[in-house]
């Protein structure tokens, strides 16, 4: 194993272990080089790449902290990577979506509170089919994301929202290009909403199954 890998092992072994928590402090680089029995060379180049991926918090003059270890921390550096990509990957991160919103959606029909339904409600009704499609884009994102808050689930609220960004693009030029577009996502966001609030978990997946895979037929065929 390179040694930088086996620093990284073993600072994260002390993570997993519990020696280290969110929030703590590690010791000095020299203290901690002699009790894992690393030279100080690769043990920086470990929390250097710790630090990339949000495990590790470097905070110059003070020292170096475990960070929050919160899912949407150490999702960014995958939001980094959806981000990289605007050609046929797109339709994967459609394929993914299928998978996770759905799942989002029926989880959130089975607890969701009425005053979310009448938030939701309000938010859907700040737009109409003759509103910009950027407009219609930003309001579905933002629709999307509230009812997989809503799930109760920390981990796949946070890729739902990362996964949703690389998908933007093809939702406006879906909107620009396909007639009734607007019209069609604004009544099947009524619907899944409807469904929420009679807390109909699988008429709620399907809906939202649906609602996603149009996009993703679409876009197959105009590719």
């Amino acid at each position: 194993m390179p040694i930088t890998d086996d620093a990284i092992e073993k600072i994260k072994g002390m993570i997993v272990s519990g020696e280290l928590r969110p929030g703590d402090r590690l010791p000095k680089e020299a203290d901690l080089a002699a009790q894992l029995g690393l030279s100080r060379n690769s043990l920086r180049e470990a929390v250097r790449a710790l630090s990339l991926v949000r495990i590790l918090d470097v905070r110059q003059g003070d020292g170096t902290y475990v960070t929050s270890l919160e899912p949407k921390a150490l999702l960014d550096g995958l939001s980094f990577i959806v981000d990289l990509h605007h050609d046929r990957t797109v339709l994967e991160f459609f394929e993914v979506r299928r998978i996770l919103e759905p799942a989002a959606t029926a989880l959130a029909a089975r607890q969701i509170s009425l005053e979310t339904v009448d938030a939701l409600r309000d938010h859907l009704a700040k737009v109409t089919d003759e509103s910009a499609v950027e407009d219609l884009v930003e309001n579905d994102l933002e629709f999307h994301r509230r009812i997989a808050e809503a799930a109760g689930n920390s981990v796949l609220f946070s890729l739902v929202d990362t996964l949703c960004g690389p998908t933007i693009r093809a939702r406006v030029w879906r909107g620009l290009t396909q007639e009734g577009a607007l019209r069609r996502t604004l009544d099947e966001h009524h619907a899944i909403l409807d469904a929420l609030a009679a807390r109909q978990a699988e008429v709620a997946h399907a809906l939202a199954t649906v609602h996603v895979a149009g996009v993703e037929q679409w876009l197959r065929k105009a590719l």
